[in-house]
């Protein structure tokens, strides 16, 4: 068992051929099973879903987002609120991201410095400045078990010197976030490895950044385009440079086959907004891939999305119901976000 005031980590069972393993995170709001699928909340919501059916699915942990939740409701509400689990009626566990993957997302609204990285509202055209500091100080106040540090993101597809310049700025922004951290026995902060499709650069950031007294730790900078065999080249050199005893959370990835590819190559924890988008398009999650519900096919189709899925929707609703509401009535999003969720976080059992 390893891990801080505020986290502790128990492997449970190892796979004898792989970097596999299932574990216990006992966190401040909940006990997590990993490997662990975590939904996106982006901003103290599950589109289509309240807290209560979370928690029937079986979700033990959520994920926010720190840029988002910064803008609105805001940091000064949410500590008024006791943060945002009292806030939005969440019992369980909850993660923060630390706002840099808009660096990427909202590139041309974005200037990126040494001292942090300027964003222009996508709402209002208003500017705010999210240095490593301010980030801590937002996710302080939102108060998730698990925090990021602000971390320089670039496209998992560049190359060249600014890949270097971004590896060595989160290092440098990691220290300035641990140094801003005041809420250690409460929240965990956890490092964020970069480097791009560098194997040296990867290395040099996981080394380095192990050197901290951290209890977990992130890889980041990954799916967002590159090739499957390169992806996974640079999840296990991650893995491999980075202690067993604590948490390895692999950012953004939520196909099927990635979470079982990586939870072999040695990952404990997964965040996409995969299952929920999906949903909003008419898209059923399944086994042997995506059921597209507006398709002609399932107008007389009068079994369950998946016959082996426990969610309400699979056990209520025929393909032939769901074919006629999806993209037309917002129940459906409703209704194809639970069983989305309910497979996704059944991959990762």
């Amino acid at each position: 068992m390893a891990g801080s005031r505020a986290l502790s980590f128990k492997i449970i069972a190892e796979c004898s051929t792989t970097k596999a393993r299932a574990s216990h995170m006992s966190l401040p709001h909940q006990v997590v099973d990993t490997p662990v699928f975590m939904p996106v909340g982006t901003q103290g919501t599950l589109k289509g879903l309240v807290p209560e059916q979370l928690e029937e699915i079986g979700c033990q942990i959520i994920l926010g987002n720190t840029y988002h939740l910064g803008n609105r409701p805001g940091p000064d509400l949410l500590e008024k609120a006791n943060g945002l689990h009292s806030f939005m009626n969440w019992n369980r566990a909850l993660l923060t991201d630390s706002g840099g993957f808009q660096m990427v997302s909202l590139l041309k609204l974005a200037q990126i410095t040494e001292e942090g990285v300027k964003f222009q509202s996508p709402h209002d055209g208003t500017e705010m400045l999210l240095t490593p500091e301010r980030s801590i100080e937002i996710q302080n106040s939102i108060g998730a078990d698990i925090i990021m540090q602000l971390d320089d993101v670039v496209h998992s597809t560049t190359t060249g010197p600014r890949v270097e310049e971004a590896m060595y700025r989160s290092i440098r922004w990691l220290d300035r976030c641990l140094e801003a951290h005041k809420r250690s026995h409460d929240q965990n902060l956890f490092p964020i490895v970069q480097g791009g499709l560098n194997p040296e650069l990867r290395k040099i950031c996981a080394i380095e950044m192990t050197k901290r007294d951290v209890p977990g730790f992130a890889i980041g900078g990954l799916s967002g385009g590159e090739e499957k065999s390169h992806f996974w080249r640079m999840v296990t050199l991650s893995t491999d440079h980075l202690p067993r005893d604590k948490p390895i959370y692999l950012m953004g990835v939520g196909f099927a086959v990635d979470l079982v590819v990586c939870v072999a190559l040695g990952c404990d924890m997964f965040d996409c907004v995969f299952p929920t988008r999906t949903a909003r398009f008419g898209s059923a999650l399944v086994p042997t891939g995506q059921l597209h519900l507006k398709n002609k096919e399932f107008s007389c189709d009068f079994g369950p999305i998946d016959d082996t899925c426990p969610c309400s929707t699979c056990k209520t609703f025929t393909r032939a119901y769901m074919h006629t509401i999806v993209t037309v009535q917002s129940t459906s999003c409703s209704l194809l976000t639970i069983h989305n969720v309910t497979y996704q976080v059944s991959t990762t059992p």
